[in-house]
C-alpha cells in the first residue's frame, strides 16, 4: 500500500450549510455531533473538526498511524475537513503553537449514558450518580479517556473547559440527550488529576463557568475548579465493623460523639500552621478519641466549600471530599482506620440550601435549576444561600444519591442532617407575606418532608445500620419515629430544647437558680417522645456565645466546678452524648475554624481535670447499662427528687434491663450539702462511682468517702435511704453493691 494520503474532494462539498458552521464558530450550536466527528459518505467517511488556533490536522491511520489525509480548511479559520475513502478508525494529528497533539476525535464515539441511566435520573431515583454523572475515568473502544454528563436542560450549549483544550468552550461542546435534559462527551486521553468547569450558554447567554455538581474532586479553594478523579479503589479492612454497627448504633447502646472541625483540631505547627491531612489526622485522632472513651467522631461538613468561614455549611460539592485534608482515598482510609479502632464516623451533610457563589449550582444552566425560583421559596435571608427545589425529581435523586455516595462509597456509619427545621417549614425565618403555602394552604414544605422520608427509607434499605440523623429544633411530630408510623423516620433527633433550658439554667448565678429550677427537669417531660441526643455542639461556643466554661458563672474555681457538674449532668440523663471539641478540656476562647485548639491549657490541673472527668465519665457510661439501654424508655428512669428548687438538688435513678438502679444526685449551689436523705429502692452498701467534684478532677474532694450504707429511714417512697454528703456545685453517681 501507498504512504501516500488520500485524496480529499473539494472542500465546499465537504461543508455543511454554512449557518451550522457560523453557529458553531459562535459556540451556539445545541447539536455540534451533526457536524463534527465522521458522517458516513458512501463507502467513505467524511471527518470534520474544529480547532481554532490550531495550525495543521492530519488524520492517521488508528493502527499504524499512517498519514490518512491532510485537513483542509476552508474560509472559516479553525474548521478543518477531509474525506476518507473507506471507513476506518483514524487519530487527529493536530499541530499547535506549543506543540504536536495525537488524540482520537472526540466526536468519533457513539452516546454511552444508558438509556436505564437517564430513565432513573429523570424520575429522581438514580442511586450512583456519582459512579455515572461527572466526570468517569473509563475505556472506550480500547480507548483511555474520560466521559463527562451532567444535567443542564435549559441550556442552549454546554461545552467542557480545562487545562487540556485552553479553557475555550469551543473546543469540547457536549451531546444532549432528549429528553432527561443531560449533556455528555468523551474526551480520550484525559486523565486524573485534569482540571476542568462547564461552558454552559443559558437562554439568555454565556454563564460563568460552571463546577460539576457531581464532581468526585476539586482543586483546593482558593481555586474552584472540578478535577478528574482516580476512581475509588480502596482495599476496605472493616468488615467487622460494618457487620455489627447496627448493635453499636441502636438506640439500646451506648454512643458518645466528639464532634470535630477536622482543620482546627489540631494543626501542624500551630494556630498558624498547617492543615493535618487525613492521614496525619487519623494517626492523631483516632488514639485520643479511643483514649477519652467516645464511641465516635463527628466530623463538620468534609465536603468541598468554597469558603472555610462557612465550616463546610455553606458547600457546593456533594461529592467531593474538600483538597484542604487530601483525597478521596485518603478519606477512606480514615474511616477504615477509625472503624478498624472501633470508632463509629458520622458526617455532617447539608441538604437544604447551597451558597450563591457564580461557579456554583445557583442559576445553573441559566434557570433556577436546583433551586425554586421564587426567593419566597428559594432563598434563605438569614444565610443568604439558595435552597434546594426537593420537588423536582432531578434534585430529589441528586441529593438522595449524594447521601448513598457518602453512606456506600466511604463506608460511612451515619449522617447529621443540617437544619432540618428550615426544610419542614416553608414559613422559617420569613415574615408574614413572605413565604408560599404549600398546595393545602398550610406551611409545611411537603416536598421536603417526602424526600426526608425517602431518604430514610432508602439508608436503611441500602445501607442496613447506618443512622440518619436529624439537627430539628422545632416541635414537628414524630421525627425519630419510623415512616410507616407516619413519622420521618431519622434513627435520632438532637434534643435542641433540653441544649438551650440547660445552659440557660447554667449561666445563672447559683443564688437565682431555685427561680430557674425546672430549666433542669422539663426535658424529662418530652425526653421519651424522640430518639434523642443531647448536643454541646459547635454552635454554642461561638458567634459571641462565649465557650463553655465561660458560659459558667463564679469565680475560675466555680466555673470549673460547674462545668464539671454539668458535663455529669449531661452523661447521666437519657439520651445518647455529643461533645464539641475543647469543651472536653474548658477552653476558655471560642472556638475559631483558623487555629487549633488551646491544648496549652491541659499543662494546667483544673483543665487537666475536666478532661479526666469526661474520660471518666464515658467509661462508666460504657460500663452501665443503666445509663444507655433504656435512653428511650420512661421505664429506665424516675425522678426521686425533682422539686427541691430552695437547695437546687436533683436526684434522679437510671436502670438498665438487669434492673440494678444507679442513683445520680445533683447539687448546683457552691454549699455542701450534709446529712441529704435520699430514698433508695436496695438495701445495702452504695458504691460512689463517680464524683465530680473529686480532687483528681480539681474539685474539692467533698464526698461519701466511696461509698455509704443505707439506714431503715424511709424516704421518697422507700423504706431505705442514703444520708450523703453533697459536694458543692458537684454531682455524684452511686449504685448499690453486688
Amino acid at each position: 500500500m501507498s504512504d501516500r494520503p488520500a485524496v480529499t474532494m473539494s472542500g465546499e462539498s465537504l461543508l455543511p450549510h454554512d449557518a451550522a458552521v457560523d453557529a458553531l464558530v459562535r459556540a451556539e450550536h445545541g447539536d455540534p455531533f451533526s457536524i463534527l466527528g465522521p458522517h458516513p459518505d458512501g463507502d467513505g467517511l467524511i471527518v470534520r473538526a474544529y480547532l481554532p488556533n490550531a495550525l495543521g490536522v492530519e488524520l492517521l491511520e488508528r493502527s499504524g498511524g499512517r498519514v490518512l489525509a491532510i485537513m483542509e480548511q476552508g474560509q472559516v479559520p479553525g474548521f478543518y475537513f477531509a474525506r476518507l475513502s473507506n471507513a476506518q478508525p483514524y487519530l487527529m494529528r493536530v499541530r499547535w503553537a506549543g506543540g504536536e497533539q495525537i488524540t482520537e476525535d472526540p466526536y468519533s464515539f457513539p452516546p454511552l449514558l444508558g438509556e436505564m441511566d437517564l430513565y432513573l435520573f429523570a424520575e429522581g431515583n438514580h442511586r450512583h450518580l456519582g459512579d455515572t454523572f461527572g466526570s468517569q475515568v473509563m475505556e472506550v473502544d480500547g480507548v483511555q479517556g474520560v466521559r463527562f454528563a451532567v444535567w443542564a436542560p435549559n441550556a442552549r450549549r454546554v461545552s467542557v473547559v480545562g487545562d487540556f483544550n485552553g479553557w475555550d468552550g469551543r473546543r469540547h461542546p457536549m451531546r444532549l440527550r432528549y429528553p432527561a435534559g443531560v449533556w455528555e462527551l468523551f474526551i480520550p486521553r484525559l486523565q486524573p488529576g485534569d482540571r476542568y468547569k462547564y461552558e454552559i450558554l443559558g437562554p439568555h447567554g454565556v454563564l460563568p463557568l460552571k463546577a460539576d455538581p457531581v464532581a468526585l474532586a476539586t482543586e483546593h479553594p482558593p481555586g474552584t475548579a472540578s478535577v478528574v478523579a482516580e476512581p475509588l479503589d480502596y482495599q476496605w479492612q472493616d468488615e467487622e465493623w460494618i457487620n455489627t454497627r447496627g448493635a453499636h448504633q441502636s438506640i439500646t447502646a451506648p454512643m458518645s460523639i466528639y464532634e470535630v472541625h477536622a482543620g482546627s483540631w489540631r494543626r501542624d505547627g500551630g494556630d498558624d500552621g498547617r492543615l493535618f491531612d487525613w492521614h496525619e489526622l487519623a494517626e492523631r485522632l483516632i488514639p485520643y478519641v479511643k483514649e477519652m472513651g467516645f464511641t465516635h467522631v463527628e466530623l463538620m461538613p468534609i465536603m468541598e466549600h468554597p469558603f472555610g468561614g462557612s465550616w463546610g455549611y455553606q458547600l457546593l460539592s456533594q461529592f467531593a471530599p474538600s483538597a484542604r485534608y487530601g483525597n478521596a482515598h485518603d478519606f477512606a482510609a480514615f474511616v477504615d482506620a477509625c472503624h478498624n479502632a472501633g470508632i463509629g464516623v458520622i458526617l455532617d451533610w447539608v441538604p437544604a440550601h447551597f451558597p450563591t457563589d457564580a461557579h456554583g449550582l445557583g442559576e445553573f444552566d441559566g434557570t433556577a435549576l436546583y433551586e425554586y425560583a421564587h426567593p419566597f421559596e428559594g432563598f434563605h435571608n438569614d444565610w443568604n444561600t439558595y435552597i434546594y427545589n426537593l420537588g423536582r425529581t432531578e434534585v430529589h435523586g441528586f441529593m438522595l444519591a449524594s447521601a448513598l455516595h457518602w453512606l456506600k462509597n466511604f463506608h460511612v456509619d451515619a449522617l447529621r442532617v443540617d437544619a432540618v427545621a428550615s426544610m419542614l417549614y416553608r414559613d422559617y425565618s420569613r415574615k408574614e407575606g413572605e413565604w408560599i403555602p404549600n398546595r393545602h394552604g398550610g406551611r409545611e414544605n411537603l416536598e421536603a418532608i417526602e424526600f426526608i422520608r425517602h431518604l430514610s427509607d432508602v439508608v436503611a434499605l441500602e445501607t442496613p445500620g447506618a443512622l440518619v440523623i436529624a439537627e430539628e429544633s422545632t416541635a414537628f411530630p414524630g421525627v425519630s419515629r419510623p415512616t410507616t408510623e407516619g413519622g420521618l423516620g431519622f434513627s435520632y433527633k438532637w434534643n435542641m430544647g433540653w441544649m438551650h433550658d440547660t445552659l440557660k439554667y447554667m449561666e445563672e448565678d447559683p443564688i437565682h437558680r431555685r427561680y430557674h429550677h425546672d430549666k433542669m427537669t422539663f426535658g424529662l417531660v418530652y425526653a421519651f417522645s424522640e430518639n434523642f441526643v443531647l448536643p454541646i455542639s459547635h454552635d454554642e461556643v461561638v458567634h459571641g456565645k462565649g465557650s463553655l466554661i465561660d458560659k459558667m458563672p463564679g469565680d475560675r474555681w466555680q466555673k470549673f466546678a460547674n462545668l464539671r457538674a454539668y458535663l455529669s449532668f449531661m452523661w447521666t440523663h437519657p439520651g445518647k452524648k455529643l461533645l464539641f471539641m475543647g469543651c472536653e478540656f474548658g477552653q476558655w476562647r471560642e472556638w475559631s475554624h483558623d487555629r487549633e485548639l488551646d491544648w496549652f491549657l491541659l499543662e494546667e490541673p483544673d483543665h487537666r481535670g475536666v478532661q479526666t472527668l469526661v474520660k471518666d465519665l464515658n467509661a462508666l457510661y460504657a460500663r452501665e447499662p443503666a445509663l444507655y439501654q433504656r435512653d428511650c424508655q420512661p421505664d429506665g428512669f424516675r425522678w426521686v427528687i425533682g422539686d427541691d428548687s430552695a437547695n437546687s438538688v436533683y436526684a434522679w435513678l437510671r436502670w438498665g434491663e438487669d434492673g440494678r438502679p444507679l442513683l445520680v444526685v445533683g447539687n448546683f449551689t457552691p454549699v455542701v450539702r450534709y446529712e441529704y436523705r435520699i430514698g433508695v429502692p436496695v438495701e445495702g452498701r452504695w458504691t460512689e462511682v463517680i464524683n465530680s467534684d473529686a480532687e483528681v478532677y480539681g474539685g474539692s474532694n467533698v464526698g461519701n468517702g466511696g461509698g455509704i450504707r443505707t439506714e431503715p429511714v424511709e424516704g421518697h417512697g422507700e423504706a431505705q435511704s442514703l444520708s450523703l454528703t453533697l459536694p458543692p456545685l458537684g454531682v455524684v453517681v452511686l449504685r448499690p453493691e453486688d
